[in-house]
């Protein structure tokens, strides 16, 4: 059955619209100076969370906006190109929300899901450790049960919002049984035991809080464990599906904000007595940008029809993150080279949009794993099933 292109609905119109005068009013004030000093700027989540955008992509029975993913991708583009940190956050928490909402029992949703959609809460997702790098099977933290609770131990890595999430999406290591070793579990951020290290310097996205966070004899009650013993890395990995997909959507974003900031300078600029993109060298250039950024978006939001369709999109979703991450790493350097001098300075934003670009290629999977993973759905899949898949958008 061939995916088709749907028509945007007003709704969906009016909302990208909000988002991109929302990022535009509120975000970029204070995207600078939040960057610059490493600031976490959890009220702006709270903005985005009472404007609805927290949980666009879920259910509204339990608070969400009930959008579909393409929607969703597009609103989270318009954050991006304001502010990536803020961007990957958002991205961040719907994927701490999935294995809740998709593996959740209907009690468990009725309970937990309304405040976690509800704009308040900010979630994590902690599935990375440090010795384990790109095999998650290979984690050792372990939840050992003791009646009727869990009792959990080990260290999370590279926790987006670790220290600040009020709640956190957390696998661990149930037993030694292969493939069925890893569970899920809800965790309350106040649980006794939940410590986050300080967080880690990195070269961008400096704005977001990136964190190990240490369990240490946490104890949680069986019913936080979301899914049945044993399924956590497929919860895990069916989440990682939608979160490459939100990750394209803010590397498309950051490009596109890279693009605007590159096309604005090369109008004002003047070289030789005219506009510097009136020279063909680099009018080439900021023509292969602007290529660059369509295709990521067009990728990305052809994976998004599938998985609203209910198809299978592993695949187009690994070809969507490796592809908008690639070019969204080529687009913000070409963006410093179009501002030549003036682009390696500080006085414009484009420096730090290539540093944020970088880190892209290597969370939600390194882009080596999104290879790895698009090789293996080629050879399972029949020959030509993904042209017969996605023909006649």
């Amino acid at each position: 059955m061939p995916a088709t292109r749907t028509l945007p609905t007003p709704e969906a119109v009016d909302l990208i619209a909000l988002t991109r005068e929302l990022a535009e009013k509120e975000l970029a004030p204070r995207v600078a100076e939040a960057e610059a000093e490493g600031r976490f700027p959890r009220e702006v989540f709270r903005t985005l969370g009472r404007a609805g955008l927290l949980s666009l992509p879920y259910p509204e029975e339990f608070g969400g906006g009930d959008q579909p993913y393409e929607v969703y991708l597009q609103a989270l583009e318009e954050i991006a190109a304001v502010w990536a940190s803020v961007a990957v956050g958002v991205s961040v928490h719907a994927l701490s929300c999935f294995a809740l909402a998709s593996f959740g029992t209907e009690d468990q949703k009725k309970e937990w899901l309304p405040d976690m959609l509800g704009g308040e809460l900010l979630g994590a997702y902690a599935l990375s450790e440090a010795h384990a790098g790109s095999d998650p099977g290979a984690m050792r933290t372990r939840a050992v049960r003791d009646g009727d609770d869990y009792v959990l131990n080990g260290a999370k890595a590279w926790t987006t919002h670790g220290g600040h999430a009020d709640f956190y999406t957390v696998m661990a290591r149930t037993s030694d049984a292969g493939s069925r070793a890893i569970s899920c579990f809800l965790v309350p951020a106040d649980t006794p035991g939940v410590v986050a290290d300080p967080p880690e310097q990195k070269m961008g996205l400096t704005g977001s809080a990136t964190a190990t966070v240490r369990l240490e004899n946490v104890r949680v009650s069986a019913n936080r464990r979301l899914g049945e013993e044993g399924e956590g890395l497929r919860i895990a990995f069916a989440g990682l599906d939608c979160g490459r997909l939100g990750i394209a959507a803010v590397a498309t974003g950051l490009a596109q904000g890279a693009l605007d900031h590159a096309l604005r300078y090369s109008r004002e600029r003047e070289t030789f007595g005219r506009p510097i993109i009136e020279h063909q060298g680099l009018a080439f250039v900021l023509a292969d940008m602007a290529a660059a950024v369509q295709v990521s978006r067009a990728t990305t939001l052809a994976a998004a029809q599938l998985k609203d369709e209910g198809l299978p999109f592993q695949s187009e979703a690994s070809i969507a993150k490796l592809v908008a991450t690639d070019n969204a790493m080529k687009v913000t350097t070409d963006a410093v080279q179009v501002l030549g001098g003036a682009g390696y300075t500080r006085d414009f934003p484009v420096e730090r949009y290539m540093r944020e670009a970088k880190v892209m290629q290597i969370f939600e999977g390194t882009n080596q794993i999104q290879r790895l993973i698009i090789g293996r759905g080629l050879k399972e899949s029949d020959r030509g099933s993904l042209r017969v898949r996605t023909a006649g958008r």
